[in-house]
């Protein structure tokens, strides 16, 4: 079968999809993933093939030459104290649709139906903020589905939204709406439930890590691929010291970062700290137990390591995860993410990890925290005993035969 992969154009969504399309290709399948232009070279670099559709617009273009508008949807956004309302949901979820939905997928609609009429995919699988793989499914009777790069916040938002609403509210259904709209565009009728959430959903995150939404979800095993690397050399070599990775955001802990390393450097044990080689200059100085390294795989790096200190996205705490490490997470901003709160919850939640707020002791309370597990066989019990839950789930290529069943299911 021919199966059509797309995504708007970060690495992030990207990256959890190249398993599975590896794995159908394997399989025989045909595959083809397609994203706006300059996202062409990340694509063919995972060496599928790419389709360029559409233009360089949409949301990371209009951030790029305007930060300050984050910041400004930021500000309106407050955590939430408790269970969501009515009141909650309803206007960030139309700004939702005006500032992310639409921008992201508006340059991505008009072409990519044009080639799914051209080339005339049996499957489209879409990471879950590109609904323009929804509508180009159903304009040539394609089944579709969501493939998760993170838990299924997406899903339970919709949930929630629909539960929340009023009956007989007069509040517009924007994402319904807009949706619907896009889809009689093209001769696939109206509105469907489906649109937003998928004939189905490709999730490969564990019952501890997961978010379940009440949909038709195919539960594959995360496989961690983070781009084309090269294992240095030094990581074959067993370290003399307990080894502490440290990989978080440079740009939001640029501040605290040397802070944190001297601190690590502290205990009896070997940092290894991922930073890009144009910023090491900033970092000159630390003890010689710091390693300042620029990319390396995280997940031949990480399964050296007694803990991994990270930023919490989900990508990296899954890789963790996969590699059975305790996991230290420190945060910045809880309310400025959508995703990582829940998902470091979770973590913590099961004693594999520890979350530690931000204060201006981070660094001496990311040191606790790291020899805390150091000394706690409980926490790499549980580290472990995750990475088997996560071993036990079917590989990518084992999930190929269950993508057929259900694209017949659902394919007209």
């Amino acid at each position: 079968m021919r199966v059509l992969f797309t995504t708007y154009p970060a690495r992030t969504h990207f990256h959890a999809m190249v398993p599975l399309a590896w794995a159908l290709r394997t399989a025989g399948h045909e595959v083809a993933v397609a994203s706006q232009p300059h996202f062409a070279g990340e694509i063919t670099r995972a060496g599928l093939p790419a389709v360029p559709v559409g233009s360089d617009r949409g949301l990371a273009r209009v951030l790029e030459a305007d930060p300050s508008l984050l910041e400004d949807a930021r500000a309106g956004v407050d955590a939430p104290t408790g269970p969501p309302t009515w009141e909650d949901v309803k206007d960030e979820y139309s700004e939702a649709v005006t500032w992310w939905y639409r921008m992201e997928n508006t340059p991505l609609i008009h072409p990519l139906v044009g080639f799914a009429r051209a080339w005339r995919p049996d499957l489209v699988i879409w990471e879950p903020t590109t609904n323009a793989g929804a509508i180009a499914a159903t304009a040539v009777g394609a089944a579709h589905a969501r493939l998760m790069y993170t838990p299924d916040s997406f899903g339970a938002a919709r949930r929630d939204y629909l539960r929340l609403r009023p009956a007989g509210s007069q509040v517009p259904d924007t994402l319904a709406a807009w949706l619907g709209a896009c889809a009689a565009r093209y001769g696939a009728g109206g509105f469907s439930e489906d649109l937003v959430t998928g004939h189905f959903t490709v999730d490969h995150f564990p019952a501890s890590l997961r978010l379940d939404a009440g949909l038709t979800y195919l539960r594959t095993r995360y496989v961690p691929y983070g781009g084309p690397a090269v294992v240095p050399g030094w990581l074959a070599e067993p370290p003399e010291r307990p080894r502490v990775a440290v990989t978080i955001g440079l740009d939001a802990f640029a501040s605290q970062l040397r802070d944190l390393l001297a601190e690590l450097a502290g205990l009896d044990v070997e940092v290894v700290a991922t930073v890009p080689a144009d910023r090491h200059g900033e970092l000159a100085g630390l003890p010689g137990r710091v390693r300042l390294t620029p990319f390396v795989p995280l997940h031949a790096l990480a399964q050296t390591c007694a803990v991994v200190v990270h930023h919490g996205g989900a990508g990296t705490l899954a890789t963790t995860s996969a590699c059975g490490v305790p996991q230290v997470v420190p945060r910045l901003d809880l309310d400025g993410d959508f995703d990582e709160p829940e998902l470091v919850g979770a973590l913590t939640a099961q004693g594999a990890g520890v979350a530690v707020a931000a204060s201006p002791s981070l660094g001496r309370d990311v040191r606790d925290a790291v020899a805390r597990l150091l000394g706690d066989p409980a926490a790499r019990e549980r580290a472990a005993a995750l990475r088997a839950e996560m071993e036990a789930l079917p590989s990518p290529g084992a999930a190929v035969a269950d993508l057929e069943r259900l694209t017949a299911r659902f394919r007209s």
